[in-house]
This record gives C-alpha cells, sequence and structure tokens, in this order.
C-alpha cells in the first residue's frame, strides 16, 4: 500500500481539482475572454502547480531505478498525461481554456494510478542513454500536445452538438472564446505536436539501432505510429490547401490519435498484461 500512495494522493488530487472546478461557477463571460482582457485564476493554477510537482514526484519513483529506466504501459500513460497537463497548465496563462478541464484532469487522474497498476519488470534498453532519453522526451512532448488537442476536438465536437441543439452550456463551459477561436487553436496545437511526431519518427527511422539496440523493423508499433503521422499530416496539408473544419477536422484529429494511441499503448498493453513480460 505504502508503495502506491503517491499515485493515490495524485489520482486524488486530479479528481478533487475537476470536481471543484466542474461546480465553481465560471469566473467570466464571453466578454471578458476577448483579447488582452481574460486573466487565468490563480489559486487554481497553484493548484495544478502543486499536483503536476506531486505527479512527477510518484512518477520518477517507478521510472528511475538503480540509475536505469523502467517503462510500463502504466508509466507511460501517467508520463503522457503529466506532459499534458503540464501543457495545458501552461497554455492557460496565455488562452483561456477552462472548458478542458473536465476531459483533463478526471483522465489524469485515472492515469497518475498506471505504474500502480502495471509495474515494469525489466529495464529500458538502449546503447546511447542520451539519445534514448532525448528521444523519449520527444515522444513525450509530441503525445501530451496530440493528446491536448485530441481532448480539444472532443470540447468542440460537445460545443457544437450543444448549440446545435439549442441547449445551454454548462458551468464548465460558460464563458468560453468563439468556436472559429477555438479551431484556430487546435490547428496551432496539432501543428506544434506533428512538428514534435515527425522527429519523433524521424529519430526513430535513423538511429534505431543506437536507441534501442535493434535494428528497424516493420512492426506494430512503427505502423501505426507511420499511419498516425499520415492522418496528421494529411489533415494539416487538407487544412492549408481545402480550408478543412468543421466535423472533418475532428474526425481526422481523432484517427490520428486513436492511431498513436494504438501504435505504443497497444503493443505495451500486449507485452505488460497480456504476455506478462
Amino acid at each position: 500500500m505504502a508503495s502506491s500512495l503517491p499515485y493515490l494522493l495524485t489520482a486524488l488530487a486530479y479528481g478533487g481539482l475537476a470536481a471543484w472546478l466542474a461546480r465553481r461557477p465560471e469566473p467570466g463571460t464571453a466578454q471578458s475572454t476577448a483579447r488582452g482582457s481574460w486573466r487565468p485564476d490563480r489559486a487554481e493554477q497553484l493548484a495544478v502547480a502543486a499536483i503536476l510537482v506531486l505527479h512527477a514526484a510518484g512518477l520518477a519513483l517507478a521510472v528511475f531505478r538503480d540509475g536505469r529506466l523502467f517503462l510500463s504501459v502504466g508509466s507511460v500513460l501517467s508520463a503522457i498525461l503529466l506532459v499534458t497537463v503540464a501543457i495545458h497548465w501552461l497554455a492557460s496563462f496565455l488562452h483561456h481554456l477552462r472548458g478542458l478541464q473536465m476531459f483533463v484532469f478526471p483522465l489524469a487522474a485515472l492515469c497518475a494510478l498506471g505504474p500502480a497498476v502495471f509495474t515494469p519488470r525489466e529495464a529500458l534498453p538502449g546503447g546511447a542513454p542520451w539519445m534514448l532519453a532525448t528521444h523519449i522526451v520527444v515522444a513525450l512532448l509530441a503525445y501530451g500536445l496530440l493528446t491536448i488537442g485530441a481532448l480539444h476536438a472532443l470540447l468542440l465536437s460537445v460545443l457544437n452538438r450543444r448549440l446545435r441543439a439549442g441547449g445551454s452550456l454548462p458551468p464548465a463551459l460558460a464563458g468560453l472564446p468563439p468556436l472559429l477561436t477555438m479551431e484556430a487553436m487546435l490547428f496551432r496545437i496539432l501543428a506544434a505536436g506533428f512538428a514534435l511526431l515527425s522527429a519523433t519518427v524521424l529519430s526513430g527511422l535513423l538511429f534505431s539501432e543506437e536507441l534501442f539496440g535493434i535494428p528497424l523493423a516493420l512492426t506494430h508499433k512503427n505502423v501505426f505510429t507511420l499511419l498516425s503521422w499520415l492522418i496528421f499530416a494529411a489533415l494539416l496539408a487538407g487544412r492549408f490547401v481545402f480550408g478543412w473544419r468543421g466535423r472533418v477536422a475532428l474526425r481526422w484529429t481523432l484517427w490520428g490519435f486513436g492511431a498513436l494511441v494504438l501504435a505504443y499503448l497497444g503493443s505495451r498493453f500486449v507485452i505488460d498484461v497480456l504476455i506478462g513480460r
């Protein structure tokens, strides 16, 4: 129980923050979110920062042991959501993103328990530790940005459906920027995530033996990673050339993210859970 305590505390902290923010009235209105007039809530920012420190400390205990790197499907999920929450927290100083909290924090609460549920038994292989560490950091940043993009797409879908049905928005979604502004923000997030994903794919293709100690092979992970890269490339090209937006853009975003989830987490789940390695 003691070894699981940091992960349980982190999950409870995320869950408590999500519940508090969902019940709290939105501090601003649509007019107050205009350029230059909106400011982040200081208490919320401090609370998220404290939880991020707790999350990072607990994850470090699970991943770094005896100078070696241990990764499981649970620790990878936890790391991706740690990066996702950190990106959300930093971006919230510049943009009105409170509506994303209803997706980000509950998901982070669930994934924070990952290292307690899935414990790796073997250290990660690798011939050049600094190259492997750089590759992992860039990959996690790409996953984090694209996770934010997928959650942002889900938020836009909810808003679109509510507006089409003529219903009122819940308090947590009140006062958000206009849909066109949020859509433009989505594509900026996807472009940044795609750039980092491209760097991850390129480094894996060129330096597979140096990074992982094995030659490049057509594995489940590589196939789905390339598929995800192609989907996001097509989406961004469609936006630039044909002006894709709305439901088309949201569907392609979720397809690309789904392929990315299958790329790594699918293979890790088979190895860690079904095979038990």
